[in-house]
């Protein structure tokens, strides 16, 4: 029989080691939970995690935790095939879309055209304009932003276009106006950008600045049918929670929570789950990313780890007989390495439910993020677009 409910949770950048084309995108040695376990010593603490299989499916354990004799669930790895490690590439190859086309970068800031046109409908002058660190770019030019009212524009090693204001200067609702404007112009040909984002912060001065939780993605409009899709055109519920609306643009999902930060994330994940539905809810846990990979703070990734595997805990207790849970991620962005960029890392799969009939299974390393989506569709017995399906590994029956 099939499982009525399967909830998905991507841990935004908590990558497992290099993918095999790492070297591509400069990022040899990169490994997210590795480097954050050397970084604690020892003193990593992610019981839940451990026992789905957490460092059962790696090569070389986490330090601090363990790898087990009887994993509760199955476990592997995903590698992308996407051309970029972003949260969009991620996402949308998980639900059966690959992004095959090279989407437009700027490592060299955008075209003056393009900052132009975004001066002229704004009304306001655009500082910046090149690859920065979120974080460090509001320490560096908040002041200013905050004195001219300028828009801070600024990039980093994904196709994104980032746009920072100070809520008392800019308000939520221009700003995101003004990406919408944004959006309109690098949907190609002449630009192809995969995400414009409105990044407002508060604060009163460079020390004090801080980004809230009103970030917003302006996506890509996904260019075809997703499973999410293929969810809902056969009838069933799909629930987004944090910034999956964001990611698809809205597209096939039937009811939407907005995440102000991982517990928040985790407290809507919870309250779902008391509901009846059929059909997949898919939540992103974005704190691991903004907050920690690109600042490149290992010791607060570990910190929002262990808070997330407690909280896991809570969710397995949960869990009816006839549901499913699937945890993964999108990509690595390593606290470890160099730079304050995504890293291409295959990303963990952890897969449980308390009526699983043959636990303890390793489900390899899966040569594609659709892999993902193929089984949640097998699940429901819908055909799938892309990807292999491995629900006859995970079947309850």
């Amino acid at each position: 029989m099939a499982y009525q409910r399967v909830f998905g949770i991507v841990l935004d950048s908590v990558g497992t080691g290099a993918a095999d084309d790492a070297n591509r995108y400069g990022d040899l040695g990169a490994d997210t939970l590795g480097h954050v376990g050397e970084d604690y010593a020892g003193n990593l603490h992610l019981p839940n995690l451990a026992r789905l299989g957490l460092s059962n499916l790696r090569d070389v354990p986490i330090q601090g935790v363990p790898v087990v004799k009887s994993a509760l669930g199955c476990y592997g790895k995903m590698a992308e095939i996407s051309a970029g490690k972003d949260s969009m590439d991620g996402h949308w190859e998980m639900m059966g879309l690959p992004v095959k086309q090279v989407l437009d970068t700027f490592p060299h800031g955008f075209p003056e055209a393009l900052i132009q046109q975004i001066e002229t409908f704004s009304g306001r002058p655009v500082i910046v304009n090149q690859p920065y660190s979120g974080t460090q770019v509001i320490h560096d030019y908040g002041e200013e932003q905050l004195a001219t009212g300028a828009l801070i524009v600024y990039t980093s090693g994904d196709s994104v276009l980032q746009i920072a204001a100070h809520e008392a200067v800019i308000s939520v609702e221009e700003l995101y106006r003004i990406c919408e404007y944004v959006r309109g112009l690098v949907n190609g040909p002449e630009y192809l950008i995969g995400r414009v984002i409105a990044r407002p912060y508060l604060g009163s001065d460079r020390d004090h600045f801080t980004r809230t939780a009103n970030r917003r993605d302006f996506s890509l409009v996904p260019p075809e049918v997703t499973d999410l899709d293929r969810l809902q055109l056969a009838g069933y519920q799909v629930i987004g929670i944090g910034k999956i609306n964001d990611i698809f643009s809205g597209t096939g999902i039937n009811q939407a929570f907005h995440n102000e930060s991982n517990q928040d994330g985790m407290q809507h994940l919870l309250d779902v789950m008391d509901t009846d539905f059929n059909g997949f809810c898919f939540m992103n846990l974005v704190d691991f990313d903004a907050m920690y990979g690109h600042r490149r703070d290992p010791q607060g990734f570990g910190q929002a780890l262990m808070e997330f595997d407690q909280a896991l805990g809570q969710v397995m207790e949960r869990l009816r007989s006839d549901d499913l849970l699937m945890i993964t991620a999108d990509h690595g962005n390593d606290p470890g390495f160099k730079g304050t960029d995504h890293t291409r890392e295959n990303v963990p799969l952890l897969v449980y439910s308390p009526s699983m009939q043959t636990p303890n299974q390793s489900l390899g390393t899966r040569t594609t993020f659709a892999d993902f989506g193929a089984t949640i569709l097998d699940n429901f017995r819908i055909t799938p677009g892309e990807g292999e399906s491995f629900y006859q590994t995970i079947k309850n029956d």
